[in-house]
């Protein structure tokens, strides 16, 4: 298996999990939703779960792995909001909990590098 195939694997992997949490538990991921969107935070999370998972599954394809990847390029930047809400809220928890919120905006930037990475490596599948 090449370098590349393991890294369309292992953001498939890390997408399925997120999906996967987020329509298991939904609950925790309710509070991250900014109010600013219309309807509840639970349909929004549960949209974002199916996505989550339809990518890792178009990411996991060989031939659908550059539309999906650029694709999760995009929802990378548009989940960002709900992880500036959450780092916004949890500033008055124990540091650890506040570290962790606000250790999570840099990551996605690498994530979405990631993501058009892979598209670009994925140019030309079939």
């Amino acid at each position: 298996m090449s370098r590349s195939e393991r890294s369309s694997l292992l953001l498939a992997g890390l997408l399925a999990t997120a999906g996967v949490a987020h329509l298991a538990s939904p609950k925790q991921f309710d509070a991250t939703i900014p109010s600013a969107l219309p309807g509840s935070p639970r349909t929004w999370t549960y949209a974002s779960g199916v996505v989550e998972l339809a990518l890792a599954v178009g990411i996991a394809t060989p031939r659908t792995r550059r539309t999906a990847a650029l694709a999760a390029a995009g929802f990378f930047v548009g989940v960002f909001p709900a992880n500036v809400k959450m780092a916004l809220d949890w500033r008055d928890r124990p540091t650890p909990q506040k570290a962790a919120a606000y250790g999570r905006l840099p990551l996605q930037v690498p994530l979405v590098l990631w993501a058009r990475s892979i598209a670009k490596n994925g140019e030309g599948q079939s």
